[in-house]
């Protein structure tokens, strides 16, 4: 119990280890990160309403401000969380960096970024904001690292609408998600961070330019691709025809030596005993089987001189055995099946992360439109998400099932909290009762009004 009572100072010193990319701005503002962070690991709802009332000596206008107004560097923050979950989970021949988005829905117009596009928290498409993510992981340990906010083309295509939302014009050109992806990675080794390979799902492993910018860039990945991907299971080795004939135009394009299959089809043609058995890792409903084809094809996008040797795995659930997923990997040509499909299965990690960011710190509940209030809630997400990961690795043998509600339990126990009196409760509620009579008698009067 000794090393738990300690978790309420241990996060005080974590706020203090990054206090001073706030305290450049104001004492004021640094106090009510300090309180913003709080709020999003011991607030039940995530609002600064519910953060004022849990939070002693919080100020909604103060967390507002500091949210929405204040000038302090989003970017100087995320990297040290970066560099503070390198010190954890990077560096290992197991760190990978993960790439996925997230949809948070949204209603109206004026929330930046906000359009009707794919959702995934609802699985259709929806009104909402998406944001592209990166997380670090090595085996059960991740977090996220860094975001990028997708921008549709309606909103880079309107100034007016940029500028009400507070877009920086350095960022009002359009810019896809593979784009946003690209930049991440590439911010990530620049800072450093070590990580083995990249893994990102079929939307991102879809995209030829995707592909072959991480393989021209020397990155190592393991992307899942959709089953229409088309293969060459013998090397095209491309050239340009000879001409049949002297007069007209002359071939320029080059084609093809073999044919290009689906990866599917090819799938459908394998015998039973080409699928190896593959354990991935431990689960909690037991360790984690799947069987898998691996296999050395070649990619050729019509264009280019040469094609390229990947690695082609698909993996099939034991259990599930309709459920199949396809991956392109441009690892080293002796990299062991077992070990790609290792690496294909860590791409699971992020989806996790974001997971834990919405139900545990609040990644999606935000009360902000603009573009400054957006990263700064994300940042400051990411920072609750590092200390939920740090207890964790903290408690790794001790407590391995530590959960982040275990540890969001524990900080309101060890730290203190405003709404723990009948006083203070009644107080709260009586100030809810007001501003809930307020808004009563606002609606009426303008539904008057208009009669």
């Amino acid at each position: 119990m000794g090393l738990l009572a300690g978790i309420g100072q241990r996060f005080l010193d974590f706020c203090d280890r990054f206090g001073g990319h706030f305290r450049q701005r104001t004492r004021t503002v640094e106090t009510a990160a300090r309180h913003y962070v709080r709020g999003l690991l011991q607030a039940e709802t995530k609002n600064m309403e519910r953060m004022e009332e849990a939070i002693p000596d919080a100020d909604h206008q103060a967390l507002q401000h500091m949210l929405s107004e204040s000038a302090w560097s989003e970017r100087a923050v995320l990297d040290h969380v970066a560099q503070e979950a390198n010190r954890l989970l990077g560096g290992h021949a197991d760190s990978a960096l993960l790439i996925d988005e997230s949809g948070c829905p949204k209603q109206g117009t004026h929330s930046v970024g906000v359009a009707r596009q794919w959702c995934g928290q609802l699985g259709k498409v929806e009104n909402c904001q998406v944001g592209v993510f990166a997380a670090l992981s090595r085996g059960t340990g991740v977090t996220l690292i860094d975001e990028r906010l997708f921008l549709p083309e309606a909103w880079t295509n309107d100034p007016a609408r940029c500028q009400a939302a507070g877009i920086p014009k350095i960022q009002r050109g359009f810019q896809r998600k593979i784009d946003l992806a690209l930049a991440m990675i590439a911010h990530a080794r620049q800072q450093n961070i070590g990580f083995a390979w990249v893994g990102f799902d079929g939307f991102y492993g879809s995209d030829p330019t995707f592909l072959r910018a991480l393989d021209a860039q020397g990155e190592i990945f393991v992307g899942d691709v959709h089953k229409d991907q088309r293969i060459y299971l013998d090397d095209p080795q491309p050239i340009v025809p000879p001409a049949k004939t002297t007069h007209g135009r002359h071939p320029t394009r080059p084609r093809a030596q073999t044919l290009a299959v689906r990866v599917d089809l090819w799938t459908q043609q394998q015998p039973a005993t080409a699928w190896p058995s593959v354990t991935l890792r431990a689960g909690t409903k037991g360790p984690l089987r799947v069987e898998i084809l691996h296999r050395r094809v070649w990619l050729w996008d019509g264009e280019e001189a040469q094609a390229r040797p990947w690695h082609l795995i698909v993996r099939r659930e034991i259990d599930t055995p309709t459920e199949i997923k396809y991956s392109l990997s441009n690892a080293p040509a002796d990299t062991p099946a077992p070990r790609l499909a290792f690496m294909q299965g860590q791409r699971y990690w992020i989806e996790r992360a974001l997971q834990q960011g919405k139900q545990d710190v609040g990644l999606g509940d935000y009360q902000v439109r603009g573009w400054r209030g957006w990263h700064h809630h994300m940042t400051l997400v990411m920072m609750a998400m590092l200390f939920l990961l740090e207890e964790r690795q903290l408690h790794q043998q001790t407590r391995p099932l530590l959960s982040g509600t275990d540890i969001r339990a524990l900080l309101n126990q060890f730290l203190p909290r405003r709404d723990t009196t009948l006083e203070e409760i009644l107080r709260q509620m009586e100030v809810r009762h007001r501003k809930r009579q307020a808004a009563i008698d606002s609606a009426y009067r303008k539904q008057q009004l208009n009669e």
